[in-house]
Order: C-alpha cells, then structure tokens, then sequence
C-alpha cells in the first residue's frame, strides 16, 4: 500500500457517518469499554483501521443479535468464558431460525389459503389447535408445522 492510500484517521463524525451511527453511539462503546480511540493532541478521538474494523465487528454482531455484553466477550481475546458465550449465542441463533422457518411455513400456507381471517381456515386452525389446548410445545418445529399444515 502507497503512503499516499493509507487511511487517515477518521475522526468521531467521520467514523460514524461511514457506518450510518449517531456519534453517541460510539462514545457509548467507548464507554463500555468496546473502543479505546486514541486522542489527538486537543484530546479529539481519533480512529485507526484497526477501529474500524472494530466497529464493523460489533455492528455485524449487533446485527445477529449479540448483546453488547456478547460483543465485549468476543472481542476480549483473554475472556475465559469466550466459547461459553459464543456456543450460547449459537444455540439462540439455532431456536431463531427455527423460529423463522415455523413463521415462513404458516405465512406461506395463510398466502395460499382462502380464507381471508386465517384463524377461521380449518387447516391452520388445526395446526394452532394442539398449542390452544396447550397439548404442545408452544414453539414445535418448522417440520412439525409443516406435518401439521400440510
């Protein structure tokens, strides 16, 4: 890389107008101890490559859901409990998309369905049946919706 092509530091503003943040959002990381920008000589914040590649870390892990707390874990390379938190993070990840998977099966079925108020459609009534009885788990699985829809 050219002298000329390395990145300048990005000041606070700069750094959150890249990635579409409000500055406090970022003062607020800092605060929690996720960023530690260096300062300039009037004590201005300022943010490295190495930083931004940070904060694409958070707003990634923020974006599959990770606590702010999670994050912290994640990126602390001497965190002993950094695999507990990941795998726990997996599994909700895991019960998620499940979750995701049940809601597009009785969205597909409620689009092809005729009925227009789909609690009156007498197949998806019956997949709901069960779950108003409490006869079942209130989160079955998208292949135990599917059996159910049909």
């Amino acid at each position: 890389m050219k002298s000329s092509e390395r990145v300048q530091p990005f000041s606070v503003g700069d750094l959150a107008g890249r990635f579409g943040l409000a500055t406090h959002v970022l003062r607020h990381w800092e605060d929690v101890g996720l960023l530690t920008p260096a300062r300039d000589a009037a004590g201005r914040r300022r943010y490295g490559q190495d930083e931004v590649v940070r904060v694409a870390v958070i707003i990634r892990s923020k974006a599959a859901g990770m606590s702010l707390e999670q994050v912290a874990v994640m990126l602390d390379a001497d965190a002993a409990d950094r695999h507990t938190v990941l795998q726990a993070h997996l599994d909700d990840l895991d019960r998620r998309m499940q979750e995701m998977e049940r809601s597009r099966e009785m969205t597909e079925h409620a689009l092809r369905c005729g009925a227009h108020d789909i609690a009156t459609c007498p197949r998806f009534k019956a997949a709901v049946t069960d779950l108003v009885e409490g006869k079942i788990d209130a989160f079955p699985t998208g292949q135990q919706i599917h059996a159910m829809l049909g």
